[in-house]
């Protein structure tokens, strides 16, 4: 799930174990699948609207824009990007997960790319995309700015780079760690690390460094009550930020 600059061994192997894991709506992957619908419409919308597409017109929303999903894991988000008519490309340093995603495509039709290694490897060779997204991939890392660095390398001018993460606050230890982990079982025991969430703030300054300038900060909160994920002004726990290359 984690591919970075300086990334994480033990956060590779954690994720290649999940095996067709990735896959069951109330596996240890539970979490995602409930939060995916949320990401992804909010993903649809802003890349549609930074490269001046109707999200809900006939034609695919993201037909003709390549997409490079970070950190793709078993291909959760990959899949429906490609379904939105995007070119997408997906990269993973565990071989294991990425064997999943192809099964998983092959199995539903799905036409895209996987690919195992890093994002160092697509640097390398010069590689460049109209999106470049990150989801779940910052707070598994162990260098922020290399990583965004990378990332931000393979994003053309004027494309559009999608983050999804943790904020590094008490109410995140409490809901996303204590929460989910220890009390609902939502995600795996171990799974995050509070000391590697990623502020706003850091994140923000890391793709300024790199080069790119934050355009749309929002956070994503479970409403208990309707028992649902939505859009929230309140970026406390889990938040989404999109940047432009340039």
């Amino acid at each position: 799930m984690a591919a970075a600059a300086g990334v994480i061994d033990e956060e590779i192997r954690r994720f290649a174990a999940l095996g067709e894991e990735w896959w069951n709506p109330v596996g240890p992957m539970a979490a995602l699948h409930g939060l995916n619908p949320t990401r992804l419409a909010w993903m649809r919308e802003t890349i549609a609207a930074h490269f001046g597409r109707d999200p809900k017109g006939a034609a695919p929303p993201l037909a003709g824009l390549s997409v490079l999903d970070i950190g793709c894991g078993g291909g959760l988000v990959a899949e429906p990007l490609a379904r939105m008519g995007a070119d997408v490309t997906g990269l993973d340093p565990a071989p294991e997960s990425i064997a999943v995603a192809r099964a998983h495509a092959e199995a539903t039709g799905a036409r895209l790319a996987y690919r195992a290694g890093l994002v160092e490897d697509l640097v390398a060779e010069g590689a460049r995309f109209d999106v470049v997204t990150a989801l779940e991939v910052v707070e598994h890392v162990a260098d922020l700015r290399a990583f965004v660095a990378a990332a931000a390398a393979l994003a053309k001018p004027g494309g559009v780079i999608l983050a999804s993460t943790l904020n590094r606050t008490l109410k995140s230890f409490a809901l996303a760690i204590v929460g989910a982990e220890y009390v609902l079982g939502w995600v795996a025991k171990g799974t995050h690390r509070w000391e590697q969430f990623v502020t706003p703030e850091e994140l923000a300054a890391a793709l300024e460094v790199a080069g790119c300038r934050e355009t749309a900060r929002r956070g994503i909160v479970y409403d208990l009550p309707r028992r649902d994920w939505r859009l929230s002004s309140d970026v406390s726990v889990n938040y989404v930020m999109a940047a432009k290359k340039g």
